[in-house]
C-alpha cells in the first residue's frame, strides 16, 4: 500500500497543541460537492449561529458515518509542496476507489480559511460509509499510516436532531491512532463570494507567465525525467517573442468538433502554416503528463504554448499561421477540473483568471468550434482510437463538459 501512495517523504502539517490551542484556532471551513453539482459550505469549530444545511447533515450524520481527508501542504513549501500535495491527493483518490473502501460513497471536499485568499485551500475527500462499518475506520488507519505527515483524518458523528460533531484522529509515534482534542460542532457557514480554489488557480493550473509553469516542472524532475527534457527546450526560447506581419488564427474546441478539418482547410485556402499545441517536439510525452495531477499536466501544456509561440513568431513573418489549440484549452481544462460544483461556481466574466498571460504571444483571431454532444460522440467512436483520461471524463461527466 505504501507504493500506491508514492514517496514517503513527510509533508509537514502544523499541529494544534492541546484543547486550548484547538479552541483558539479559527473555524475551518469546508466546501462539499453535493449530488446534482451543488456546493454546501460548513464550518468546524467557532460559534457561528445558524442551522446546518439538511443536505450536509444527511451526508455527515447517521445512519451512516463519514470521514474527511484533506491533503495539507508544507507551510512555506512553495511550488514543490504544491506538487507533492497534488500527487498525494491523486494517489489517495485511486486508493479510496479500491477495496475495501470502494463500497463507500466518495465526494470532493475542500478545506479553506474563513478569509479565503491564495495558498489556503486543501483539497480532499468526504468518504461516507452508509453501513457504518468499523472496518472502514481500520482501512483508513491502514491507508493513512502509509502516508506519514499526510491528511489528518476527521470523523463525523451526528444525532437525530441533525446536530453533527467532528473528531480528529492522529497517528502517535507511528504506532497508535488516537483522537486529538475535543470533538467540535459542525456549523453552517456562508457561501463565499468566489469559489475557494479560484485564488489558487494562478499557481495550480492557469499560470500567468512562463516562469510560474516552469517552476512546476522543475519540481517534477526527481520523479518525471521527461520534465527536464521539456525545460531544456523551453530554456532555449527567447524571453519575449513578437508576431510578424501576417495574421495568426487560433482554432479551439473539444475533441471531434472538427478542428483538424477546419484548420487544414483554412490553412490550404490561405496558404498558411499549420501549427499545433502541444508541438510535435514534446507531444511524445503527452501520455506521461496526462496521467499526472492538474498542476503538472497544465504546466506541461502551458510550456508547450510558449514553444508554439516561438514557432508562430518565426512563421508569421512569412505567411499566415493557423494554430490547432492554444492557451484557451490549457486554461479551460484547468478551471473546469479544479472548480467543483456546477456552472454557477465558475469565476465571473472579466475575472483576472481569464486574462491572457502577459508574456505569451497573442493570436489575432480565435475561433471556437462546437457540435452537439451526440454528434461529437459519434465522431469519436468512428475514430477507433484510445481515449485520453480527460476525454473519458468529458463523456462521463456532462457538467465537466459544459464547463
Amino acid at each position: 500500500m505504501a507504493s500506491a501512495l508514492g514517496p514517503r517523504a513527510p509533508l509537514p502539517l502544523a499541529r494544534l497543541r492541546g484543547a486550548r490551542a484547538l479552541a483558539m484556532a479559527p473555524p475551518r471551513r469546508f466546501a462539499l460537492e453535493l449530488p446534482g453539482c451543488g456546493l454546501a459550505h460548513f464550518a468546524v469549530g467557532g460559534d457561528a449561529p445558524g442551522a446546518l444545511d439538511p443536505r450536509v447533515a444527511a451526508l455527515l450524520g447517521p445512519p451512516g458515518r463519514s470521514y474527511s481527508l484533506c491533503v495539507p501542504e508544507a507551510p512555506g513549501g512553495g511550488c514543490a509542496a504544491r506538487v507533492r500535495a497534488a500527487r498525494l491527493h491523486q494517489r489517495l483518490l485511486h486508493q479510496l476507489r479500491r477495496d475495501p473502501l470502494r463500497r463507500c460513497q466518495l465526494r470532493r471536499l475542500l478545506c479553506y480559511g474563513p478569509g479565503g485568499g491564495a495558498g489556503g485551500v486543501q483539497r480532499g475527500f468526504l468518504l461516507r460509509d452508509p453501513g457504518d462499518s468499523p472496518d472502514t475506520r481500520r482501512a483508513l488507519f491502514s491507508l493513512l499510516g502509509d502516508a506519514p505527515g499526510g491528511p489528518r483524518l476527521g470523523e463525523f458523528v451526528g444525532d437525530a436532531r441533525q446536530q453533527v460533531w467532528q473528531s480528529l484522529w492522529e497517528l502517535r509515534d507511528g504506532a497508535e491512532w488516537r483522537q486529538v482534542g475535543p470533538r467540535e460542532r459542525v456549523l453552517a457557514a456562508p457561501e463565499p463570494a468566489l469559489h475557494p480554489v479560484v485564488p489558487d488557480l494562478p499557481s495550480s493550473g492557469v499560470f500567468p507567465h512562463r516562469e510560474a509553469a516552469r517552476a512546476v516542472l522543475e519540481a517534477c524532475i526527481p520523479f518525471i525525467p521527461e520534465a527536464q527534457a521539456v525545460l531544456d527546450l523551453v530554456d532555449q526560447l527567447p524571453e519575449q517573442v513578437h508576431k510578424g506581419k501576417f495574421p495568426v488564427i487560433a482554432v479551439e474546441g473539444l475533441d471531434a468538433t472538427g478542428k483538424t478539418t477546419v484548420t487544414q482547410s483554412v490553412s490550404d485556402t490561405l496558404g498558411a502554416v499549420l501549427l499545433k499545441s502541444p508541438p510535435a517536439c514534446i507531444s511524445q510525452w503527452r501520455k506521461i503528463f496526462d496521467d499526472e495531477p492538474t498542476i503538472i499536466r497544465r504546466a506541461f501544456y502551458s510550456l508547450g504554448n510558449y514553444i508554439v509561440a516561438s514557432e508562430i513568431a518565426k512563421e508569421s513573418t512569412e505567411s499566415p499561421v493557423i494554430i490547432d489549440r492554444y492557451w484557451h484549452s490549457t486554461a479551460t481544462y484547468a478551471i473546469a477540473t479544479e472548480v467543483t460544483g456546477g456552472l454557477q461556481y465558475l469565476p465571473p466574466a472579466h475575472h483576472p483568471i481569464y486574462q491572457w498571460p502577459r508574456d505569451l504571444l497573442r493570436p489575432d483571431l480565435v475561433l471556437l468550434l462546437t457540435v452537439s454532444p451526440k454528434k461529437r460522440m459519434q465522431r469519436i467512436e468512428g475514430r477507433g482510437v484510445e481515449r485520453t483520461r480527460e476525454e473519458a471524463e468529458l463523456e462521463a461527466d456532462s457538467m465537466f463538459r459544459q464547463k
